[in-house]
Order: structure tokens, then sequence, then C-alpha cells
């Protein structure tokens, strides 16, 4: 891509991936910052080399460890993540293409989000957790001949988002940061004295992967 066509939000492929914009620093070489939606870890690069792309409903990605599907057959419910896609925001909200954000409540014309914007039930697609059987896996922009059986291909990408040393979580009921600094069988140790078993730390409710170290400070 050029960069003057690259845009804060946009959904790109970079190394055959799926990420998001999240900054575009023309003052930098590498001047388009990058997160992988799928482990929400943060990358850099030059606009030649990633290529974009705009979701849509049935489209199915993995966000932060999960895997969600786009839809429009019902609105969205307090605690849903919904993808803003046809955003027209008023003058007292702030968000753009592409935004994820949580619901905090449902009105009837739209939702209000955690993030206190007011979004009309035509600009978002709802992000349904797990996999519609007619959706279309957009994880990877040249997907692996390898793998015929798509069923077989989410069990290796789900093995993908167990925790690994150096994860970075946040406690949701109180904003807490931990990162893991040992594992043993499904035991995860975490700094400051937890120990969790592998599913409550891949519990989203309870949970929040932030970022693994060694990506971060890449």
């Amino acid at each position: 891509m050029n960069l003057l066509q690259v845009r804060k939000g946009q959904f790109v492929y970079y190394n055959n991936e799926l990420h998001k914009v999240y900054a575009v620093k023309t003052m930098f070489k590498q001047s388009v910052h990058l997160y992988r939606l799928r482990d929400m870890t943060q990358h850099l690069c030059i606009a030649k080399e990633i290529e974009k792309y705009q979701p849509k409903e049935f489209d199915s990605f993995i966000f932060n460890k999960k895997r969600y599907t786009l839809s429009k057959e019902r609105i969205a419910q307090v605690g849903d993540y919904i993808l803003i896609t046809n955003p027209d925001p008023d003058y007292f909200d702030h968000y753009s293409l592409n935004e994820i954000e949580i619901v905090a409540s449902v009105e009837s014309k739209g939702v209000v989000t955690e993030n206190s914007n007011g979004i009309k039930h035509s600009e978002y697609l709802l992000m349904v957790p797990g996999r519609l059987e007619i959706s279309n896996p957009i994880d990877y922009q040249v997907k692996d001949n390898s793998i015929d059986d798509d069923e077989t291909q989410n069990e290796l990408l789900d093995d993908e988002f167990i925790p690994s040393i150096g994860d970075v979580y946040r406690k949701v009921d109180n904003q807490l940061e931990a990162m893991v600094i040992a594992i043993q069988g499904t035991t995860v140790f975490l700094g400051g004295g937890f120990q969790l078993h592998q599913e409550e730390i891949l519990n989203q409710e309870k949970w929040e992967f932030l970022f693994n170290i060694q990506d971060h400070n890449s």
C-alpha cells in the first residue's frame, strides 16, 4: 500500500496474518504501527508490507485469543463486543472505523459502550463468540493448503493460545496487572503470588491478556 492510503483502524494483512493499524507516524522509517488481532502483540512495518482488508458479515477471526464471527442478525447486548464498520459519530462521541468496543447499555436506537460512545445499531457488526458454520475465517491472507480440515486448523490455532512465560494479564475486577513467571502442567504462576488453572486465566471475564513482554520490548 501507499502510505497515503494507510489509516488508523484499518484491518490489514502483514506477514500473512490479520492486524489492525493503531497509528501512522510518518516521521519514523517503520511508520505503520500495528497490533496482531489474535494476540494483541505490537508490530512495526512500512506501508508496502501490508494489504488492506475490509471486514464484513460472517467473517470469523481470533481477537485477543478468542474466536468471533461478525453478524448483524441481532442487536448487541450488555457485555458483547462490537466492531464499528459504518461509523457515524455525533459531536460528543469519539470512535472511528473498525474500533472494537464493549457494550455497557442498550437503547432502542443503539448502544452505549464502556467508552461512553453512543453507537447506532446500523453502525456496527456484532462479534458473536465462536465460529458459525457459514463463517469465513480471515485470520490468514493465504491459508495453509496442507491443512484441509477446518476443525483441525481451528484446533491448531487454539493450541497457540495457552499462557506463555512473559505474558502479561490484567485482572478485570481490579485492573491489577501480573506476568506469567512459571507454568507447571495446567497450573499458571503469576508474579505477586497468583496461582491459577490455565482455564481460569483464559477466561476473559476474569483476566484480560495484554501482551508478551518479549514482543512488547522488541
